[in-house]
């Protein structure tokens, strides 16, 4: 499946325009108030199949906050665009970089579609870890760094290479 846009870059509105979404009832910590209210939220994501869920809060709107960083790391992890990798990174990246060093937490809300943009990359770039940085403008410590953030991540980079018949990385 390509998209002329990667899903993680979308704003909330547009991606939940391309979502459906169910809110249930489920049992665990809250007590009887959880249990007499749809709190829990599940976010399908049409084009893609993929599906976020988050229930371990009382709260519905906390929930969907939850769930839809959830459905932003997995639309990173699972869907690649490479054919939407320009001459240089995006505008976003360009300014999360600096001196060879790309500075963003797991919990900012930019991460899952910088994340998406270094995987895409690396599948441009069959996993080859200096084009990967050439590209990118960024040290290798600092992709490796990033990766190994969302340990998800890490497996799927580590995994794409052995695919491409490279060793993975430590």
């Amino acid at each position: 499946m390509e998209f002329k846009t990667h899903p993680a870059f979308l704003s909330d509105e547009e991606l939940l325009r391309e979502c459906e979404i169910q809110f249930l009832r489920r049992g665990g910590p809250g007590g009887q108030h959880r249990n007499k209210t749809e709190s829990a939220v599940i976010f399908l994501h049409k084009p893609s199949k993929l599906t976020a869920e988050a229930n371990e809060r009382r709260s519905q709107a906390d929930n969907r906050r939850l769930a839809l960083v959830r459905l932003r790391l997995s639309l990173a992890l699972n869907i690649r665009s490479a054919g939407v990798l320009g001459d240089q990174p995006s505008e976003l990246w360009l300014s999360k970089c600096h001196n060879q060093r790309i500075r963003v937490a797991t919990d900012h809300p930019d991460f899952p579609a910088l994340l998406a943009e270094l995987l895409d990359c690396c599948s441009a770039h069959a996993m080859e870890l200096p084009a990967v940085v050439a590209h990118l403008n960024v040290s290798s410590s600092q992709v490796v760094r990033m990766l190994k953030q969302y340990p998800a991540a890490w497996a799927f980079f580590n995994q794409k290479r052995l695919e491409h018949g490279l060793p993975g990385l430590r």
